[in-house]
């Protein structure tokens, strides 16, 4: 997968904390989108219990997706104490102005990403919310924080170890770029440029189902086929729908990919596959797979979703919550 070389990149589609205090003492490590299950909520979003799950030697604990927070916005958090908040695009929008700089570096990389996805949805997205009552009539652009080490957000306080992740109370997307290390280094993933678009544009469905009002009508947090796993595997197929439409105009702005090839998706793919909590519990976790504890989906069914996405092309064919087979 290459980027349009000519492409103008829009850096104010991102928020660049790094090299800022990170904000806050750790409350638990926050959401994870793609990764670590999730801790098994009541519906009042507060703690009903704790899945500990140890992941190269880490012990991760996860605060609850939707959970409300209150208090100040990100911004305002970022610092420490009484430590002004650090948050600065400079370097970024400096660095990081064609596709010919996506092409070259990894941060510029994210922001076209995020550029892509977000103009397909703004096009796509008023088609689809006509199917679900109540949903917003059009779709709300919502940044990306780059931070370094760990975050304070709405939605709890989160290290780098939590990976991406979207918080529903202050509608942002959070990462640390140094979470495509890990995917590589501790999961075995190819990696690769596809790779690190369906990251975000995996989090990014999240903010489709929060415009949508699915997130908040999710229920059951653990099993095989809870409301959970269902809400994941959405997203993995809303990252799959963008991935066929990527390489096209939309939102009123030329394609910032020029196309994805069978080694891009295979790489894709072969990811969803590694993220997969069977996969997870076998290789990194104790050795044994308990789908009573499953929060994301199988390694087959994100496959499955992944590609039904790419497939289709048509974010229609996404419903998890309507099918008795999730695969």
């Amino acid at each position: 997968m290459r980027y349009n070389d000519d492409a103008q990149l829009d850096t104010s589609e991102v928020t660049d904390s790094r090299g800022g205090s990170g904000g806050g003492s750790m409350a638990g490590a926050g959401i994870i989108g793609l990764l670590i299950p999730l801790l098994f909520r009541g519906r009042s979003g507060k703690f009903s219990g704790v899945l500990v799950i140890v992941v190269v030697g880490v012990v991760v604990l996860l605060l609850s997706r939707g959970g409300s927070g209150g208090g100040q916005g990100v911004l305002g958090q970022l610092g420490q104490g009484n430590n002004p908040a650090t948050a600065s695009n400079t370097d970024l929008a400096r660095e990081c102005k064609t596709g010919a700089d996506a092409n070259s570096k990894l941060e510029c990389a994210v922001v076209a990403d995020i550029n892509s996805v977000q103009d397909y949805w703004v096009a796509a997205y008023p088609s689809l919310a006509t199917h679900y009552r109540g949903a917003a009539p059009s779709y709300t652009e919502v940044d990306t924080v780059f931070f370094t080490g760990q975050v304070s957000t709405r939605c709890g306080a989160a290290t780098s170890d939590a990976g991406p992740f979207y918080c529903p109370g202050d509608k942002l997307v959070y990462i640390d770029l140094s979470f495509y290390n890990q995917l590589k280094s501790q999961f075995g993933a190819e990696g690769g440029p596809l790779v690190n678009a369906y990251v975000l544009a995996h989090e990014y469905g999240h903010h489709v189902q929060d415009l949508l009002g699915t997130e908040s009508k999710v229920r059951t947090r653990q099993g095989a086929s809870s409301d959970s796993v269902r809400l994941e595997l959405q997203a993995d197929c809303y990252a799959g729908v963008w991935m066929n439409h990527a390489s096209q105009p939309a939102g009123g702005h030329p394609a910032l990919i020029t196309g994805i090839t069978q080694a891009d998706l295979d790489s894709a793919v072969d990811t969803a596959q590694r993220i997969g909590d069977d996969y997870i519990q076998k290789k990194l976790g104790n050795g044994t797979v308990d789908p009573d504890s499953f929060t994301h989906g199988s390694s087959a069914q994100r496959k499955k979703w992944l590609t039904t996405g790419y497939r289709s092309g048509d974010a229609l064919q996404c419903d998890t919550f309507s099918t008795s087979n999730l695969g």
